[in-house]
């Protein structure tokens, strides 16, 4: 086939799209988390000097490999990873992960960090990066063995991530550590060996750095290979673009490469254009898209996503814009060129194939995967780290990245790759293939936007869910409140609006995840239900906020549950007091273990807040309650550490949460009444119970000290 002069055109371009390129001597894309843990553990087995691990999650007790031959030789990742260590006693291996992934998420393993930190070799290090602006995440997934191979992909080493390209609906190896089955889930990495790995091994170290002040020194290389023995590679001696997104920072800029390299790929398509990902919500690449799709000769378009966003929560906010995103790609399809589909496979129920993977194949001529979403948090806010490969004109390159993209498309149609090939062939058309392959059981469904109103009724939603920026105090406000009535004197109702928002979004993220099916406030309720009545109830629920104020369960939870149970008044007297016990009990366990101790559990944020607490304890102790700026336990646990007087920690965390138990306890209740039996009695009472805790807000505000500038110290999302 003859080649166009401007296939030779590179458009990776180091400081514009891409931070580095260097050579890679092998490269093999692995699809699927099954293929990808099995090649780690290879890998790992040969290392000699140096491990490097960074992610979004982590769980030391997922399965490795499922195949009972090799479950001995891996077993769970801690033990292999302590086993690895044993070894070799000239190995080291370095965790980072980011530090909100334990303490804000409500289903991961709580506390790794004394797991992995205190009961293992000292040469496994594990640590937090908590080195990060306000609302954003770390959410890079790297491997570095030896400097001289890498992973990098959308799969961390965290429950819920194994799968084989089968992605049978009930295939009972695909269980979490606590032995519940989980949806099929489809993902891919890229496996790259040589000096595209050692580039990555200097980003890892810089990361690790920035996380803990520590350097690492490159491992020494003494012509060790680790590539698995058992992976082809798919391309050789290939150069690969590393790109990244970080947020400006302290001293750091703003890094956008990830973003300008879709744009530049996008713009250089000629016949296809094949992306899969989990979120679709930058209005960035869907303009890019938008502006290929209304040209007469542009490109086609085949994007496949999940069915749906998981989880009650995500659907509303995420789900709402990936919906407004598609109705306006389809809109500017004047030509036919598009397909936003979500792939099926037989007797999945009312399940759906998690759609993980984060990749774009452009012709035949470029591919990346990495670790960012199609979102506008992984365009300027998290943390990213995607390859990139450019065929240049090369056949065998060419060819490689063609049987790549025709291996994915097999395994969503339920055919074989020569399948693929053989109609692409025949009909050069990407769209052809997706609608003439496959069956009624096993193939690539459109994705229908069953309510195009809502997509456009969406709050704000962009500014806190999927914020392409920071966000801060001051920009929620500017988003969520009316220019003509921001106003010094109407704060403290718009911060109580405020708070109210963050309460619900709380009490919604337990819709999220997997606890929520165990620990959902209706079976809390439940079980306080079966007390009710009962002489020793008081005791059990006050002793149950103890408990669960030491294993993290969230007091929203706790408060609605109880309020549901026993009205305004009882819930309100039951949660105060639960809740205050429960904060004095972790204030303890704060001041006995020490800033150290909490410091290795919460990360190196805590110091910020304990100085915080520690220079003005009372009224910073009732602004960290009244806004939840922090994770209740943490608070606590912070405030012990820093020696805060037990008096006004306690006194402070009075002030600070009687509001909000108040707006949970009686304010919801009210809202439900006015909803339920809509009347102006109702909603009379309700815009009074409104006011009322507005002008309690207002008050203890003013009481202590507004104009105190806020700890920067806030829950951010994934």
């Amino acid at each position: 086939m003859a080649k166009n002069t401007s296939d030779r055109n590179t458009i990776l371009a180091e400081g514009k799209n891409c931070w580095r390129i260097a050579r890679a001597d092998r490269v093999a894309f692995l699809i699927d988390g099954a293929s990808y843990f099995a090649a780690f553990v290879s890998a790992v087995k040969l290392a000699k000097r140096s491990v490097l691990i960074v992610g979004w999650d982590f769980d030391s007790r997922i399965q490795l490999q499922h195949d009972e031959e090799q479950q001995d030789a891996a077993g769970q990742l801690l033990h292999f990873l302590k086993a690895v260590i044993s070894r070799r006693q000239d190995l080291n291996i370095h965790i980072l992960i980011w530090d909100f992934a334990v303490i804000y998420a409500l289903d991961r393993e709580l506390f790794p960090t004394i797991k992995l930190d205190w009961q293992v070799p000292r040469r496994l290090h594990f640590r937090l990066d908590g080195n990060n602006p306000l609302g954003v995440s770390h959410h890079q997934k790297i491997v570095v063995v030896d400097d001289a191979v890498a992973f990098v992909g959308g799969i961390d080493f965290a429950k819920s991530r194994w799968d084989t390209p089968e992605h049978k609906a009930k295939d009972p190896r695909r269980v979490d550590p606590l032995g519940r089955s989980y949806p099929p889930r489809h993902d891919v990495q890229m496996a790259v060996a040589g000096p595209a790995a050692a580039a990555l091994g200097d980003l890892v170290r810089e990361r690790w750095y920035r996380a803990t002040g520590h350097r690492l020194e490159p491992p020494e290389r003494k012509d060790n290979d680790p590539w698995p023995p058992e992976l082809s590679a798919d391309i050789e001696n290939v150069r690969v673009g590393i790109a990244r997104t970080e947020s400006a920072h302290e001293e750091r800029k703003e890094i956008r490469e990830v973003e300008n390299l879709y744009c530049d790929a996008i713009a250089v398509a000629r016949r296809y254009i094949y992306i899969e990902n989990q979120y679709f919500t930058s209005e960035t690449i869907a303009d890019a898209l938008a502006y290929r799709l209304q040209e007469e000769e542009g490109p086609e378009v085949v994007m496949v996503l999940p069915r749906q966003c998981s989880g009650w929560l995500e659907e509303s906010t995420m789900g709402a814009l990936r919906s407004r995103l598609i109705l306006r790609l389809r809109e500017r399809d004047l030509h036919g060129r598009l397909r936003v589909c979500y792939p099926i496979v037989p007797d999945l129920g009312e399940e759906h194939i998690i759609v993980h993977a984060k990749l774009m194949v452009v012709d035949d001529s470029l591919v990346r995967v990495g670790s960012a979403n199609l979102s506008n948090r992984s365009m300027g806010s998290d943390s990213e780290c995607d390859l990139t490969i450019e065929a240049l004109g090369e056949d065998r390159i060419e060819k490689a990245i063609a049987t790549f993209r025709n291996q994915l498309l097999a395994e969503h149609l339920g055919v074989s790759p020569d399948a693929v090939a053989d109609r692409l062939s025949t009909r050069q058309s990407l769209i052809e293939v997706v609608d003439e392959l496959g069956d009624s059981e096993r193939t690539l469904v459109t994705v229908e936007v069953e309510d195009p109103e809502r997509s456009e009724k969406v709050l704000p939603a962009s500014a806190v869910f999927d914020p392409e920026r920071p966000v801060s105090s001051e920009k929620l406000l500017e988003e969520f409140v009316p220019e003509d009535v921001r106003k010094p004197g109407k704060h403290a109702l718009w911060r109580l609006g405020l708070i109210l928002l963050v309460l619900l979004a709380l009490s919604a993220a337990w819709r999220w995840t997997v606890l929520g099916e165990w620990l959902s406030v209706e079976r809390i309720t439940g079980w306080i239900d079966h007390l009710r009545g009962s002489p020793s109830a008081p005791f059990i629920i006050l002793g149950g906020y103890i408990v669960g104020s030491l294993v993290l369960v969230p007091v929203t939870a706790m408060i609605l549950a109880t309020a549901f149970t026993f009205g305004p008044l009882l819930g309100f007297g039951y949660s105060l007091s639960g809740c205050l016990l429960g904060a004095a009990v972790t204030y303890l366990c704060g001041r006995l273990v020490g800033r150290d101790t909490v410091r290795r559990l919460a990360g190196a944020r805590v110091d910020r807040l304990g100085r915080r607490l520690a220079k003005r304890g009372l009224s910073t102790v009732a602004t960290v309650r009244l806004l939840p700026i922090a994770p209740f336990t943490i608070v606590n646990l912070v405030a012990g550490a820093s020696h805060i007087g037990f008096r006004d920690f306690m006194l402070g965390s009075v002030l600070g949460m009687a509001p909000g138990i108040l707006a949970i306890t009686v304010f919801e209740r009210q809202l439900e009444v006015a909803i339920r039996e809509p009347g102006a009695g109702s909603l009379g009472l309700l815009a009074a119970v409104a006011a009322a805790i507005a002008v309690t807000a207002f008050i203890a505000r003013r009481r202590l000290g507004g104009s105190e500038e806020m700890p920067d110290d806030r829950l951010s999302g994934s």
